[in-house]
C-alpha cells in the first residue's frame, strides 16, 4: 500500500464516517486526479430517497460536474467498501484509471468477491482494481454500525 492510497482512504474513511452520523450505512467514496482531490461523496440513499445515492455515484456525479464531463480519464476512485454492480458499471462508464477499496463485500461485492465485473475481458475499458486498502479500518466501522442498529433495535423492541 502506497503512502497516497493510505491517505486518499482516510479521506474516504472521513466520508463514510459523515455516512454513519447521518444514519445511512457507512461508505465514502473520494475521486483523485494527479494528486489531487477532486470530489467526495457518501451513502444517502435513505436520506435522498434514491437507490442510485451510493457513496461512489455520488462522488462520480460530483466530480463529472466540476471537470464538465461524464468521462473521467485519469481518475482514480477510492472507496471504504468494495463496490456493487452497479457503482462498478457506473465507474466503467466514466473510464476510471483505477478503483482502491477497502474493505470486500461478500454480499454484494464484484471485484472479486461474488465475481470480478473488472476482470471480463469482453468489456471496452479496463480499469485497475486494488482492494485491502486500510481495511481493517473500514471493516470495524461497518460492524461497529450494525451493532449500533441491532442494539438499538432491541432497546426499541
Amino acid at each position: 500500500m502506497s503512502d497516497a492510497d493510505a491517505t486518499y482512504m482516510g479521506l474516504a474513511l472521513q466520508e463514510a464516517r459523515k455516512a454513519w452520523a447521518a444514519g445511512e450505512v457507512p461508505v465514502g467514496a473520494v475521486v483523485v486526479r494527479d494528486g489531487e482531490v477532486v470530489a467526495t461523496g457518501f451513502n444517502q440513499p435513505i436520506g435522498r430517497h434514491d437507490p442510485t445515492a451510493h457513496a461512489e455515484i455520488v462522488a462520480l456525479r460530483a466530480a463529472a460536474d466540476k471537470l464538465g464531463n461524464y468521462r473521467l480519464p485519469g481518475c482514480e476512485l477510492y472507496v471504504t467498501l468494495e463496490p456493487c454492480a452497479m457503482c462498478s458499471g457506473a465507474m466503467m462508464h466514466a473510464r476510471l484509471a483505477r478503483v482502491v477499496y477497502a474493505a470486500p463485500d461478500p454480499k454484494t461485492g464484484v471485484c472479486g468477491s461474488i465475481l470480478d465485473l473488472f476482470a471480463l475481458e469482453q468489456l471496452n475499458h479496463h480499469t485497475d482494481v486494488v482492494g485491502g486498502v486500510l481495511a481493517d479500518e473500514a471493516s470495524a466501522m461497518l460492524k461497529g454500525f450494525f451493532a449500533e442498529r441491532r442494539a438499538a433495535r432491541r432497546t426499541q423492541g
